[in-house]
């Protein structure tokens, strides 16, 4: 077990799973791996985001995504449009930057305007530059365990799982939440023939019959449904280990930003029981970003589509 973080405040037995040290480790090897290409190739790994409107969460994703890109040696490129521009205007920008081979990853942020749709965007990025790892040829080579593009955050979780040591093998892993982006693709990872996986896998959500039933017989609880607090003490075996993927925010006079981050699990009352957990912030969100970063340096060395 990696103790990157000893001072956990779980107790004798429990693991704070430290996304602030284990996505800086990884940007260092990330930064030295980017300079080694620049040296062979004489470019930097470059990842192209477009960003519609002015949500305010988007504007905190894009941004750090950007910084992170400087962080670690890439180049990085923003493309911004007002929430008037048209879905076919959109994708005929997709379709340029689909063929600037300068280009080595392509992320539109989401969420959209309504009059946009996400799936058609999503489909109109080139599989080989999806290193948000959300078109359908991507998940379908994951399905098959293939090489693709695993979508960022639960590359990020794997990440984070095999930093700290955590062997899954056999374990009983509950997946609250069946989005398309964590939920669904986090079950057929932990499912797979690898480590992290081998896992018997449960994947729930907001209609499950005896939900808190499902979750109390989970060795591993992947909570990714978007609902602040919803994995309460109740609902958590002693010994479980907790990933916790919510970010819900809520305006608060506490804090400088004006608002504050709350995960999906009840961290207070369930990190006594856990014997690992992840916080928020400071947990999956720091691992998402490190997924991507990890995509785009393998899409620009041509490591799983030439």
């Amino acid at each position: 077990m990696n103790d990157g973080n000893s001072s956990s405040p779980l107790g004798d037995l429990g693991v704070l799973l430290d996304g602030k040290y284990v996505s800086e480790k990884v940007k260092i090897q990330i930064a030295e791996e980017a300079a080694e290409f620049l040296n062979t190739t004489g470019r930097k790994p470059h990842l192209v985001a477009i960003l519609v409107g002015n949500d305010g969460g988007s504007e905190t994703y894009v941004a750090s995504k950007m910084k992170n890109c400087e962080k670690v040696g890439f180049k990085s490129s923003l493309h911004r449009y007002d929430n008037t521009v048209t879905e076919a205007e959109l994708l005929a920008k997709i379709e340029e930057i689909n063929q600037d081979a300068d280009v080595d990853g392509l992320i539109v942020q989401l969420p959209l305007p309504k009059h946009i749709d996400p799936e058609k965007v999503t489909e109109t990025i080139d599989y080989r530059k999806d290193v948000d790892g959300f078109h359908p040829v991507n998940l379908g080579r994951m399905m098959r365990n293939l090489p693709c593009f695993i979508p960022a955050t639960p590359y990020g979780i794997l990440l984070m799982l095999q930093e700290y040591n955590i062997d899954t093998t056999g374990m009983h892993c509950v997946v609250v939440g069946r989005s398309n982006i964590v939920g669904s693709p986090m079950s057929i990872l932990m499912a797979r023939n690898a480590n992290p996986g081998n896992c018997t896998v449960t994947l729930t959500h907001s209609r499950t019959k005896d939900l808190k039933e499902q979750v109390l017989q989970a060795d591993i609880i992947i909570a990714a449904i978007g609902k602040k607090n919803f994995i309460t003490a109740d609902m958590v075996k002693p010994g479980a280990i907790i990933i916790d993927v919510g970010i819900n925010r809520e305006t608060s006079t506490e804090t400088k930003s004006g608002f504050k981050l709350y995960g999906d699990v009840d961290f207070e009352n369930v990190a006594p029981k856990a014997s690992y957990i992840t916080p928020v912030p400071g947990g999956v969100g720091l691992m998402t970003i490190v997924g991507l970063l990890k995509n785009t340096l393998a899409s620009a060395r041509k490591e799983i589509y030439s």
